[in-house]
Protein backbone atom coordinates (compact mmCIF):
# COMPACT_ATOMS: atom_id res chain seq x y z
CA UNK A 1 0.00 0.00 0.00
CA UNK A 2 1.53 3.27 -1.23
CA UNK A 3 0.96 6.71 0.55
CA UNK A 4 2.86 10.06 0.62
CA UNK A 5 5.83 10.48 2.32
CA UNK A 6 4.89 13.32 4.23
CA UNK A 7 2.34 10.60 6.03
CA UNK A 8 4.99 8.68 7.18
CA UNK A 9 6.26 8.95 11.08
CA UNK A 10 9.36 9.83 12.34
CA UNK A 11 12.19 6.70 12.15
CA UNK A 12 10.41 5.01 9.48
CA UNK A 13 11.99 3.17 6.60
CA UNK A 14 10.35 3.47 2.82
CA UNK A 15 11.14 3.09 -0.23
CA UNK A 16 10.27 5.48 -3.12
CA UNK A 17 7.15 3.83 -5.74
CA UNK A 18 6.54 7.19 -7.41
CA UNK A 19 6.86 11.07 -8.02
CA UNK A 20 3.65 12.80 -9.16
CA UNK A 21 4.32 15.02 -12.86
CA UNK A 22 5.21 18.37 -11.43
CA UNK A 23 7.74 21.30 -11.79
CA UNK A 24 9.61 19.85 -8.91
CA UNK A 25 10.20 15.84 -10.07
CA UNK A 26 13.24 16.98 -12.08
CA UNK A 27 14.97 18.19 -8.93
CA UNK A 28 13.81 15.40 -6.80
CA UNK A 29 14.74 13.07 -9.40
CA UNK A 30 18.20 14.20 -9.48
CA UNK A 31 18.28 14.48 -5.84
CA UNK A 32 18.31 10.61 -5.60
CA UNK A 33 14.39 10.38 -5.40
CA UNK A 34 14.10 7.45 -7.96
CA UNK A 35 12.05 4.52 -8.13
CA UNK A 36 13.53 1.73 -5.15
CA UNK A 37 15.33 4.06 -3.31
CA UNK A 38 15.83 3.28 0.28
CA UNK A 39 14.82 6.84 2.45
CA UNK A 40 14.46 7.30 6.28
CA UNK A 41 12.14 9.85 7.95
CA UNK A 42 14.30 11.44 10.70
CA UNK A 43 12.49 13.78 12.09
CA UNK A 44 10.44 17.04 11.60
CA UNK A 45 10.22 20.65 12.92
CA UNK A 46 8.11 21.74 15.40
CA UNK A 47 5.13 22.61 13.38
CA UNK A 48 5.57 19.48 11.23
CA UNK A 49 7.38 21.34 8.58
CA UNK A 50 10.34 20.81 7.32
CA UNK A 51 11.12 16.98 7.20
CA UNK A 52 14.60 15.70 7.64
CA UNK A 53 14.81 12.80 4.99
CA UNK A 54 17.97 10.43 4.93
CA UNK A 55 18.32 9.34 1.75
CA UNK A 56 21.60 7.60 0.32
CA UNK A 57 24.76 9.46 2.41
CA UNK A 58 23.11 12.77 3.02
CA UNK A 59 20.30 14.36 5.01
CA UNK A 60 17.95 16.74 2.91
CA UNK A 61 15.13 18.47 4.04
CA UNK A 62 11.46 19.05 2.51
CA UNK A 63 8.96 21.02 2.77
CA UNK A 64 5.29 18.89 3.21
CA UNK A 65 3.79 19.74 0.06
CA UNK A 66 7.10 18.63 -1.71
CA UNK A 67 6.88 15.28 0.37
CA UNK A 68 3.41 15.39 -1.02
CA UNK A 69 4.69 14.63 -4.35
CA UNK A 70 6.47 11.74 -3.27
CA UNK A 71 4.29 8.11 -3.30
CA UNK A 72 6.20 5.68 -1.12
CA UNK A 73 5.76 2.44 -0.15
CA UNK A 74 7.05 0.08 3.54
CA UNK A 75 7.77 -2.82 1.05
CA UNK A 76 11.26 -3.95 0.03
CA UNK A 77 10.29 -5.26 -3.48
CA UNK A 78 10.26 -2.29 -5.08
CA UNK A 79 14.18 -2.40 -4.96
CA UNK A 80 15.74 -2.42 -7.82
Amino acid sequence: MSQSLESISNGTTVYVKHIKASGLKVKLLEMGFCEGKELRVLYRAPLGDPIAIEIGSYVLSLRKDEAREIEVEMNETLRP
